[in-house]
């Protein structure tokens, strides 16, 4: 049995509500927002969250008049008290599905679960290869040709879910740590929305938990 509960089928005149988790300058998140203002979409993002008070990413969304909001993991919170109230806004705000866009921290399997299925993330390598926080240097000092990124359903590991789609780029031999992950940006940036479309819509199915096709409009 498919244990993925998707979220309903949206439409433009009845867009899926998204919240965006971020911890940083949010230039993916940006990318979406654009995408969202200028194009007959199923989505919007209703809500920008950081989990860092300051970061660039919390005036872009302002910017666009996205609402933030800023929960930070004291040093005396408890990892899941701080996902409880992370979860407590996201249902305020009637989110239906989340889109984590440069969040640095690991879900925990129990927030995970209320939202299996509903949790997207883009990672900027071609996974399994290079998963954690470093894949770019990564990449580069394992000699490899081509790189990429890769958006995929979150689980409980560490960009270990299921895969939804991957752009590659190649690895020049100039190419240091700054010069691969511009150029991996600018694929992200259109990949992402891409297959947030086709999650809002209804296109993605997902064949024994293990394989995602994404049927065309």
């Amino acid at each position: 049995m498919n244990k993925f509960q998707l979220p309903r089928v949206a439409t433009p005149k009845d867009p899926l509500r998204l919240a965006v988790l971020i911890s940083g300058s949010g230039s993916g998140m940006a990318a979406l927002l654009s995408h969202q203002q200028t194009s007959n979409c199923s989505h919007l993002t209703k809500l920008v969250v950081s989990n860092i008070h300051g970061v660039r990413g919390l005036q872009r969304a302002k910017n666009f008049a996205v609402r933030t909001e800023v929960v930070e993991l004291k040093l005396d919170m408890e990892r899941t008290t701080h996902e409880d109230l992370i979860h407590e806004i996201l249902e305020l705000y009637e989110i239906e599905a989340i889109i984590l866009s440069g969040y640095m921290r690991i879900l925990s399997p129990t927030f995970v679960e209320k939202w299996e299925g509903r949790i997207l993330n883009i990672h900027p390598s071609l996974l399994p290869n290079f998963p954690g926080a470093h894949p770019h240097k990564d990449a580069i000092k394992a000699g490899v040709k081509k790189s990429g990124c890769t958006v995929h359903f979150v689980d409980s590991g560490v960009d270990s879910g299921v895969i939804i789609a991957q752009s590659e780029a190649n690895i020049l031999p100039e190419d240091t740590v700054e010069t691969l992950q511009n150029r991996i940006k600018k694929l992200e940036h259109v990949l992402y929305p891409s297959v947030i479309d086709a999650f809002s819509e209804g296109r993605l199915e997902i064949i024994e938990n293990s394989k995602v096709i994404i049927h065309d409009r």
